[in-house]
């Protein structure tokens, strides 16, 4: 196998040479390379090059995957030839002018909220631990029973798994004034304005215990615990308004006066404007979203199991990213995690049964690590570096995404959190329900596993591959 610093010579050499080459970065699993001439890259010779699983533009960007760990390797490997590489950041700006205007919206919605689902992510297993240290069968275990719990214990733990909820619109101003060139600080305060103590919690008005307040005897106000389009149109609003202030106002005044205005115009709007009109586009949106999840005979599963993985080829999968937390804020449950890990599992199982049955030693090397990485919860590899290649296998594994979905849709599969899938995934099921999302991911994965293995592939659709290219 060649060495990685060879590797990268063959990427460059491949991509076009180092002129043709704008741009690049990387992320988890991929080399992010922004080009001159897309004709120049010869992708026949991308994809035979040792350690490449796959390769293909998307969002402007010309990505080469090669897998969680390798990548930062060649990243270094391709920087050490000479190439000055960019951020991400200014690799996505560039990729911005890209695309239709739906996919650039969708690309930017995908910033504002991949920042801050780390912490949704440790939110959501603090709840799950929760859930599993309550149990009472967990419980019996050391003797004990809910009741020995320690009050000052509980009231820790709900530190741990309610705060990032409680303090969300903070979260989500701050990182949409970061994306769109404010100043972050300011997003954070706009956030926390719109939970500050003395409004009236948006879940007491909904309960009835508490009354929201009225403004020149007709407009209520009341606070946005856990709103999300609120915050990041007031972000959005907000980074905008801060930077036409700050082209306008002299510099012997600019650090008093543009906090001052920006803050001052924005939670005026915020509250009288923004805050009611994309509260109420949420709850529609929650609404559709909770109906759907909710159709009999597990439709929901179906179809979202079945589709998920086209919608991630598309990539405007990050929209889910918003309905997820919507559903965390508002219901304290995900039901749609249960639902993409069918399918994600799926496409590993259907990429397992390629690297299985082929005799082919570069393809075999190439499906069972991606394959893996499938089972830890990143697809990417899978199906970009094999199934979609063969394309079968890819078919094969939305069938057996739609048949586990179905499950989970008909088990009322719930998660304590979100980004997480498949295998780290049990750990948002720690209750009653790990069994029945265990029962859901291996027949999704035995569904694919086997139509691919029978019906899906064999290497004569590799030889006809090579022979096309």
């Amino acid at each position: 196998m060649a060495s990685n610093q060879e590797i990268a010579k063959q990427v460059v050499e491949a991509i076009g040479g180092r002129e043709n080459i704008a741009s690049f970065a990387h992320c988890a699993t991929r080399l992010r390379i922004m080009v001159h001439d897309q004709k120049k890259i010869d992708q026949k010779k991308i994809e035979n090059i040792d350690k490449v699983k796959g390769a293909f533009f998307n969002s402007g960007q010309y990505q080469i995957i090669f897998g969680t760990g390798t990548v930062n390797q060649i990243f270094d490997a391709v920087e050490s030839l000479g190439l000055e590489s960019t951020s991400k950041e200014e690799l996505k700006s560039e990729a911005k002018k890209s695309g239709n205007a739906f996919q650039r919206a969708i690309r930017t919605f995908g910033d504002v909220f991949v920042p801050i689902i780390p912490v949704l992510v440790a939110t959501g297993l603090f709840m799950g631990l929760r859930g599993l240290l309550t149990q009472e069968q967990v419980l019996a275990w050391f003797g004990a029973v809910p009741a020995d719990i320690s009050p000052n214990f509980l009231l820790f733990t709900q530190v741990l798994t309610d705060t990032a909820f409680a303090f969300l619109p903070a979260l989500i101003a701050w990182s949409a004034f970061r994306v769109f060139g404010g100043s972050p600080v300011l997003g954070i305060v706009l956030g926390l304005m719109l939970v500050n103590p003395a409004l009236p919690n948006a879940y007491a008005v909904a309960n009835g215990s508490s009354e929201a307040l009225l403004f020149l005897g007709f407009i209520p106000v009341v606070g946005y615990q856990g709103s999300v389009l609120p915050a990041f149109f007031m972000g959005l609003l907000g980074a905008k308004f801060e930077r036409f202030l700050r082209k306008r106002i002299p510099e012997a005044l600019d650090l008093i006066i543009t906090p001052f205005l920006t803050l001052v115009v924005m939670i005026i709007l915020g509250l009288f404007a923004i805050g009611p009109i994309f509260h109420s586009v949420e709850e529609i949106v929650l609404n559709a979203t909770t109906f759907v999840l909710e159709l009999p005979f597990g439709l929901a599963g179906l179809i979202i199991g079945a589709l998920n993985q086209i919608i991630v080829v598309t990539g405007v999968h990050h929209i889910f990213n918003f309905l997820e937390i919507q559903l965390l804020e508002r219901t304290g449950a995900n039901p749609f995690n249960a639902l993409v890990t069918s399918a994600m599992a799926a496409q590993g199982a259907a990429c397992l049964a390629v690297g299985m049955k082929t005799k082919n030693k570069k393809l075999k090397a190439l499906s069972l690590p991606s394959s893996f990485s499938a089972f830890l919860g990143i697809s990417e590899p899978a199906i970009f570096g094999v199934n979609l290649r063969y394309f079968k296998p890819f078919v094969m594994g939305l069938i057996g995404g739609g048949v586990g979905g179905f499950l989970a849709s008909l088990f009322h599969l719930k998660a304590s959190g979100m980004a997480i899938t498949v295998i780290p995934g049990t750990l948002l099921y720690l209750n009653s329900q790990l069994p029945l999302y265990i029962l859901c991911n291996v027949i999704a994965m035995a569904v694919a596993f086997a139509l691919t293995w029978f019906f899906g592939f064999n290497d004569k659709m590799l030889d006809d591959l090579n022979s096309k290219k």
